[in-house]
């Protein structure tokens, strides 16, 4: 019998990989996370920041195999750093905002009356601002700025600003969602136990109401990374973003005057980095969906 029941139903992460193009974008995205890394190291990655104007305008060879700029900076290198740059952002913009949203969206959810008014209208606020009018004017006011964090302060400029703009306004979508799953589940059976046997609620809200919602923050996490992404090509193209450090947004922003003579290579190399590290978590975050999601899980079981 156990043998049966686990041939028809299979763990999530066989179930995962028998979808389509998710084993294919697993490569994708692991291949990515290498680039990162090597970014990171900056091993063996040729000079960037030292301009060669002999070397300028250099089409893609064997010794610079994704060209030269205007500068003559080695287009590889750019592209490998700046993958460095939108994952680093891309994973500190989505912890911020899932830290934020779960939080609120429990408390919403199981706390109830003026707390729940008071977080429903924030979000609710926040939300009818376009999304991309609301990051460009965190992005803006905060750069510049100093926070003071524990006796240290740290200034707001570049990257830095990214970081928060975007984690306090990327939580909305989750609060939204756990607090309407709290609201189902603090009725719960297990949840009213837990009550009759005395626990705070606090307890109720971190050993019990969390865990049973964190399939939400996991999809979250994954569809918003990629979201995160763009965001920061964006902002870093408007000149909000990276200054000093390689991206994949001052790429395309530089590759505008190159296009005039017919320098095509650095505009490719950073939209094809764009293209296929999206394409590659769209595919792996609505597989994820698909498999974590109770809802969808039981649509399935009917058919």
């Amino acid at each position: 019998m156990k043998t049966a029941d686990k041939k028809n139903n299979p763990g999530i992460w066989s179930e995962l990989r028998s979808r389509p193009g998710v084993t294919p974008a697993l490569a994708v995205i692991g291949f990515y996370l290498v680039l990162g890394l090597w970014g990171l190291s900056g091993w063996r990655l040729p000079d960037w920041e030292t301009p060669d104007y002999a070397a300028a305008y250099q089409a893609p060879s064997f010794r610079h195999p994704f060209g030269t700029d205007i500068h003559g900076r080695d287009v590889l290198a750019k592209t490998v750093l700046g993958t460095r740059t939108a994952l680093s952002v891309a994973l500190a913009a989505s912890v911020l905002a899932v830290l934020i949203g779960l939080v609120l969206g429990i408390l919403s959810g199981y706390l109830g009356g003026v707390v729940d008014d008071a977080i429903t209208w924030f979000y609710s606020t926040l939300e009818s601002i376009p999304y991309i009018l609301l990051i460009l004017a965190f992005a803006f006011v905060l750069q510049g700025r100093s926070l003071s964090l524990g006796g240290v302060s740290v200034r707001l400029d570049g990257l830095n600003a990214v970081y928060l703009a975007l984690g306090l306004t990327g939580w909305v979508g989750l609060c939204r969602l756990v607090r309407g799953e709290v609201i189902k589940r603090r009725e719960a059976e297990y949840v009213l136990a837990a009550r009759a046997l005395g626990a705070s609620a606090g307890r109720v809200m971190v050993r019990h109401l969390a865990p049973n919602v964190f399939h939400i923050v996991i999809i979250t996490f994954t569809l918003g990374f990629v979201s995160y992404i763009h965001a920061e090509v964006l902002l870093s193209f408007l000149g909000l973003g990276a200054r000093t450090e390689p991206s994949w947004g001052v790429m395309i922003d530089e590759a505008k005057l190159e296009l005039a003579r017919g320098v095509w290579w650095q505009l490719a190399a950073a939209s094809g980095a764009v293209f296929f590290i999206s394409l590659a978590l769209h595919v792996f975050g609505d597989a994820l969906r698909d498999v974590l999601d109770p809802r969808l899980r039981g649509a399935r079981d009917l058919n």
